[in-house]
């Protein structure tokens, strides 16, 4: 039952992002240009977003375990420190150049192979250089 809930809810994140316009990068990087060929409309899908996070989140603030867990999965630190504004700075930086980020990245295997397919293992790089630049900075 875990995997089909998790199915179902990968699948519809990867319509809405399909039906949104949020596989295309040329959308996007219009959304990110607001002195040039600017795009308000995924100011709409971010807004929806962010109020079905806090409906779910205003919903599971109530409950002591998730449904199929032992524990919920939070942050141990609500700091805003170095680490976190600089892995915000580099996503945004990222998103803006090539128009994707890594789920509508996902959702583009579908559509835009060619691009998706050359962006998706630059992010699993990129990850296992973030990876390994944290772990020799901690030591």
């Amino acid at each position: 039952m875990q995997y089909a809930i998790t199915l179902a809810s990968g699948l519809v994140l990867g319509i809405g992002l399909t039906i949104s316009g949020m596989v295309n990068p040329e959308k996007v990087l219009a959304f990110l240009d607001p002195v040039g060929r600017w795009d308000p409309s995924l100011a709409l899908v971010m807004a929806m977003a962010l109020a079905v996070f806090s409906l779910t989140n205003a919903f599971l603030g109530k409950r002591i375990r998730p449904l199929f867990g032992s524990t919920f999965h939070r942050p141990d630190s609500l700091a805003i420190d170095r680490r976190l504004l600089s892995g915000a700075a580099l996503f945004g930086i990222g998103w803006g150049l090539a128009g994707y980020c890594p789920g509508p990245a996902l959702a583009a295997l579908v559509f835009n192979f060619q691009e998706a397919v050359i962006f998706l293992p630059a992010i699993l790089v990129g990850g296992w250089l973030a990876d390994r630049f944290l772990a020799a900075t901690r030591t």
